[in-house]
Order: structure tokens, then sequence, then C-alpha cells
């Protein structure tokens, strides 16, 4: 098939990689490049930099509405969207012969929208996937050809997920195309389930100890690699790259260090007890609770504050 690909951050390079190697992309259109880091030197997003390797034509237009005429001279059998970051119009979505199919990172209709790892991880679901649908103008709300299930473990980071995620994408997609060409037709979403998972943003990240150790682990473990959970202990800022919950009881006040070890610092919270295990404080890397308080002093008693 010959396929135009839409996508920009790394979840699109396996999905991509697998189209190069069984079809044939005619185009990439991704994101405009963006400054990033300290020196906010303009760096080009990742699908970018695969596409240029493989000789593929890449526009990076601020919107596609402009683009129908080169689209259309592109001829192409599909398009394939992978967290683009940018609304299609309908008169795209009408361009290809098979339309406009999107790789969504939830088993829809659960999770629609901006950050579905982060808010199934944070919610305490048990298992996610991946839904290949035909897009339509609704969000999230098109016909799904097929979905993927893998289970959420305990110890998952939306980091870990998304690396998961993102290869079942490039299977399923795959997959999808095959069926295309034998007329397989999508199923209808149903609004039975159906939530929306909103974007993240900075201010979600701050701990409330009054919460529960189970909440709290969740939330720590949604908001990895970004933006990563934090707390207070006096004028100090500390991130919490790791935690584990625990079902002791504790009488103290939510946000007291119960104990330190070589395990981890435990926090008493609303119910049951959070072991910190990976630690961070401005200025520094991340470190191990060991190595973390033989350069921080952190005692038992202290209260951290949200």
């Amino acid at each position: 098939m010959k396929i135009i690909f839409a996508g920009t951050p790394e979840f699109s390079l396996p999905p991509l990689q697998a189209l190069i190697d069984t079809h044939e992309v005619v185009a990439v259109f991704t994101q405009p490049d963006r400054r990033s880091g300290r020196g906010k030197k303009l760096s080009p997003p990742p699908v970018k930099c695969l596409a240029i390797e493989h000789d593929i034509p890449v526009f990076q237009p601020h919107s596609l509405k402009d683009q129908v005429s080169l689209i259309k001279s592109l001829d192409a059998d599909v398009m394939v969207v992978v967290a683009y970051g940018m609304l299609l119009p309908q008169s795209v979505l009408d361009l290809p012969l098979f339309g406009c199919i999107n790789i969504h990172a939830s088993l829809l209709p659960r999770w629609r929208g901006a950050a579905p790892i982060q808010r199934a991880i944070e919610a305490g679901d048990s298992e996610t996937g991946v839904s290949i649908m035909q897009m339509e103008a609704g969000l999230d709300t098109g016909p799904v050809f097929q979905k993927l299930v893998i289970a959420i473990n305990h110890d998952d980071t939306s980091k870990t997920l998304h690396e998961k995620l993102a290869t079942l994408g490039a299977k399923g997609i795959i997959d999808t195309l095959e069926q295309l060409d034998k007329h397989a037709k999508p199923t209808p979403q149903s609004d039975e389930g159906a939530n929306y998972a909103k974007k993240i943003s900075k201010q979600e990240a701050e701990i409330d100890w009054s919460l529960d150790a189970q909440t709290i682990d969740a939330k720590v473990r949604a908001f990895n690699p970004w933006p990563i959970c934090q707390t207070q202990h006096n004028l100090t800022r500390i991130r919490i790259w790791r935690a584990s919950a625990h079902e002791q009881a504790s009488s103290e006040a939510p946000g007291t260090i119960l104990d330190i070890s070589d395990l981890g610092i435990e926090v008493a919270c609303g119910s049951g007890v959070l072991r910190l295990e990976v630690l961070q404080k401005d200025g520094s890397r991340e470190l191990t609770s060991k190595q973390f308080c033989n350069g921080y002093e952190l005692a038992i008693g202290d209260v951290l504050a949200n």
C-alpha cells in the first residue's frame, strides 16, 4: 500500500518503522521543530529523523487545512496517524482511499483523549492496550478495527508502558492494513464506559499525603518520566521517581517520615505507608534512597508537605 504517515514523538517510531519495512511510505507529516533543552536549540521530532534516514519526504506544516492539495497529489491508499498532536480536518480525513487510521494507546472507549497511558496507571487499571481506529471528526470516537490487550504490571510506569504499547501498535497497524485489502469493516464504538484522559499538568504532580498509599504509588508511576511527583522538605523540593505502597497502619500525621533504612524512606499516608525508593532534589540526579540520605539530611519525625 501507499501510505502517508503522520506522527511526532518516540511513540510513533515503532509503527513508522514497521510500515517502512512492509509498505511504501510516500510522505511523513510531523510537527515543526521545537526549541528544547537548556540551550533552547531547535530540535527535530523523532519521526522526522527516522523519515530522513529512509529518504522519505517530510512535511511540517502548522496546520493541515492548507495541505489538502498536497495530500491529494500523493495519491495514498491510507493515512496512518500516531500521536501526531494536530487535528485532521474532514477535508483530509476524506482524501485517502481507506481514509485515516489512528493507533490510540487505550482500549476504546475507555481513555479517549490526550494522556491515556498516564490516566490508566493513575486510575489503577489492571489492563490497557491499543485500539486501531478509523478516524472521524469526534475525539477518538471512530469505529475500531481491532484492540490488542496487555496487563498493567504493579511496577509499570508511563515510560515502560509507553514502550510496550508502541510495539503493540506497530503489530496492530500491520495486521489491520492486511485486513483492509480483504474489505474488513471496523466496529462502531459504544459510549458506555467512555471516559476522557485529560492532558497532564505539572500541578498534578504535587503529592497529597492525605491520600492512601496505593493512590499515591499509582500517581508516582503514572507521572514517571514526566512531570515526576514531588514533595517539599522544609525549603527543598524532592522529586519521587520510584516508590511502593505498604498497608501497614500508622498513627502519625500524613507526610511524617516513619523510618529510614536501606530499603527506603517510609512516609505515613492517609491510609497505609509509602516507601520512597528513588529520589531527586533540585540540581542533582535521581538517587536511591540510601544514596540520597548520604548527601541530604532527613530524620524520622520530619514532615513532608505538599
